[in-house]
């Protein structure tokens, strides 16, 4: 099942979930779902915290009585698209998790998995413009898969982290590389800058990614294909990600792990592939979604 978050004319958010014929979505905050679902949370992540393989069985028993009202279909195109988990706890990144992308730049694979945090202030949605302040220097792409957070975790062991998944979605890891390299390798800064988090188009359920490892995931920038690797080049594998997090700090449901990026950075290309203001960048992970995101220079809490 995809689950999706949008805004209503009014710019109010909405949870819904995309139909078969992927064209139209069913908004589960409609009055008619509330008559046979009961009082269903307003936001996926709150699906997701009431624990989501439940409400996704109820979903779908309800859909296939058709029972709802044509009111509460939407058109996919016409919908203003947020991040699936527009507000997240966290959400923490793994560095250096692709052997491809270390192999390019000549780099020995890490004994143990690099993490960062990103604050859940920096996530947006689709077709939100990603915004590069003044004078940050370089910033990166990074294609990726993303792990959501079903249950709480912590230390987790390899063998029981996959129970803790509730879904996938796509992510844009944007980066201040210039403050990554002026900090020493630090991540603070370069993983923290506002509106350089894009995740979407859906939360597709774990149910539905039978394995997560042989997903084709493709970056282009005004159509100039800059990535193009698999999910099968992942160093440490979605378990061990989850198990080694949770023996740090607590996961909590609506928590987002980004698993990584493959070949294909910005600084290996000639000429190098910078971001740039005027710029789209196209996130396709094959059977997941494509991600959009229009490149703006500014700061979102200054306009």
């Amino acid at each position: 099942m995809r689950f999706l978050t949008f805004k209503d004319s009014n710019g109010n958010i909405s949870a819904g979930v995309l139909l078969q014929d992927e064209k139209r979505v069913l908004d589960l905050t409609h009055s008619s779902c509330h008559s046979i679902l009961g009082a269903t949370p307003a936001t996926v992540l709150r699906f997701v915290q009431d624990g989501l393989e439940a409400w996704q069985k109820k979903i779908a028993a309800f859909i296939a009585q058709n029972q709802f009202h044509p009111d509460a279909l939407r058109e996919l195109d016409g919908l203003q698209l947020c991040a699936p988990i527009p507000n997240p706890g966290k959400v923490v990144g793994a560095a250096y998790n692709f052997t491809d992308a270390l192999d390019e730049r000549s780099m020995p694979y890490p004994g143990e998995p690099v993490i960062f945090i990103r604050s859940g202030n920096t996530v947006i949605g689709p077709n939100d413009p990603i915004l590069i302040p003044p004078d940050v220097g370089n910033v990166g792409y990074e294609a990726e898969l993303a792990v959501i957070i079903g249950k709480r975790a912590l230390f987790i062991e390899p063998k029981d982290a996959m129970d803790c998944v509730a879904g996938y979605t796509v992510h844009n890891d944007i980066s201040g590389s210039s403050m990554i390299k002026e900090d020493g390798g630090n991540f603070v800064r370069g993983k923290n800058m506002p509106a350089s988090a894009p995740f979407g188009p859906f939360l597709i359920t774990a149910d539905e990614v039978k394995n997560p490892y042989a997903i084709q995931i493709q970056l282009d920038v005004d159509g100039r294909l800059l990535q193009k690797g698999s999910t099968s080049t992942m160093l440490f594998k979605i378990a061990e990600l989850i198990s080694y997090i949770s023996k740090q700090m607590p996961l909590e449901p609506g928590d987002i792990i980004a698993t990584g990026t493959p070949a294909g950075l910005a600084m290996v290309h000639t000429p190098t592939a910078w971001l740039e203001p005027g710029q789209t960048v196209r996130v396709d992970l094959k059977g997941l979604g494509v991600l959009n995101n229009p490149i703006k220079k500014g700061v979102p809490f200054l306009e």
